[in-house]
């Protein structure tokens, strides 16, 4: 009989055993991190580093073909428009020079002979346009004359007729000279015309000339900061080379690069705010890359607030745009792992604090630290939003 109760209760003892849960691990309360669900509003954000550029920035590329003779001012120096910051020569521009120079002088020499000729010529014709219609009259009165004789029978008819033949000559004689020197001043006209684009031609060369011969002197073209001379002197520059880099550091915007997956709710006009590590500044998304880099989409954000001191160019920048506002809903931290619209598994700590149990949460839109709860958790649940991966193989911890 107690062999049978023995035997009875070293069975009952191995089911009971069998039916236990594995021990649950301990986890050190200090090294995670917790949070308690909430309801209410909650701002949607993403976040991502830049740089500060500026808005103004000039390239000053080489109009001509030179050597860099002398460089004048260095990056970090304060320009106007109108300052040089470098020299070039070339030789063969003041040839060109002075070739262009004489082409003009020949062709307004040849344009003054010109007028000359033909006004010449024009003065010809009308004299003898002027001699011709004098002709003319006289006949024309010869004729009228002798009509009036013949009336009386003092002229005959023959000599009459040929009063009128005369005039009716000179008439026709008198028109051509009139058509003849309308045409020689048109004529006169366009040769003048031909001439003149000659000069004005030689003109302008000249005057591209001798802008190219100033253009030697390269100047900043912009008020602001000469931020790069990417040449040396002795260099040999071509046309199109770029000089100088002249930026107007008081007008500087934020470019931020946001992960490609977090870019696709950014909208132009939202709010943003840059972090110069100094001072946050203000801003609005005024571009969006469209394409995609390393990951990473290009946000253009234009400053509208006073930029903080030591605020310049290619500074480093956190920038933090919003996307949206949401009221009354239920959201936490944001967890180590796990994305917008997705169910996770999470530690919700139990009524006790000393031990939590993994439970499944579906999550909705996201933002930069917080998170919305779609289902699984209720408001004043705390969870774990730590790295719990070490614990995948268990459904419950303890804490200590």
């Amino acid at each position: 009989m107690y062999g049978g109760i023995l035997l009875l209760a070293v069975v009952l003892v191995s089911v009971g055993l069998s039916r236990l849960k594995p021990a649950a691990p301990t986890v050190e309360r200090a090294v995670i991190w917790p949070d308690t669900v909430k309801r209410g509003p909650m701002i949607r954000q993403v976040r991502g580093l830049g740089t500060l550029t500026p808005e103004d920035i000039r390239w000053i590329p080489a109009t001509t073909q030179g050597r860099v003779e002398r460089i004048i001012l260095r990056p970090g120096t304060p320009v106007k428009a109108d300052s040089v910051i470098l020299e070039l020569t070339n030789p063969t521009l003041e040839q060109q020079l002075q070739d262009a120079s004489l082409k003009l002088a020949a062709a307004e020499a040849g344009l003054a002979n010109l007028k000359v000729q033909l006004q010449n010529d024009l003065l010809q014709t009308q004299a003898s346009a002027a001699s011709i219609e004098g002709e003319y009259q006289k006949a024309q009165m010869n004729a009228e004359m002798k009509e009036a004789l013949s009336k009386d029978k003092l002229v005959s008819d023959l000599e009459l007729k040929q009063a009128k033949v005369d005039a009716a000559q000179l008439s026709v004689r008198s028109q051509i000279a009139k058509e003849q020197l309308a045409s020689k001043a048109a004529s006169k006209a366009a040769q003048l015309a031909v001439q003149q684009s000659a000069v004005d031609q030689a003109r302008a060369l000249l005057r591209l000339t001798r802008q190219q011969r100033d253009e030697l002197k390269v100047r900043a073209g912009l008020d602001g900061m000469l931020q790069l001379v990417p040449v040396e002197v002795g260099s040999q520059v071509a046309p199109g080379t770029n000089l100088a880099r002249v930026a107007n550091p008081s007008r500087l915007k934020a470019e931020i690069k946001i992960a490609e997956t977090q870019a696709k709710d950014i909208q132009i006009g939202q709010k943003a705010e840059v972090d110069t590590r100094n001072g946050i500044v203000e801003g609005r998304v005024a571009r969006i890359d469209p394409s995609v880099q390393n990951g990473t989409r290009t946000v253009d954000v234009t400053l509208v607030g006073d930029l903080p001191k030591g605020a310049v160019p290619d500074l480093s920048v956190d920038g933090t745009i919003e996307l949206e506002r949401l009221n009354d809903i239920l959201f936490m931290g944001r967890p180590a792992f796990g994305q917008d619209q997705s169910v996770v598994g999470l530690f919700k700590v139990g009524s006790d604090g000393s031990t939590a149990e993994r439970t499944q949460v579906k999550l909705g839109r996201s933002s930069v630290n917080t998170i919305e709860v779609l289902s699984g958790l209720k408001v004043g649940d705390q969870v774990i939003l730590s790295d719990m991966s070490a614990y995948d193989a268990y459904d419950r911890i303890r804490l200590k």
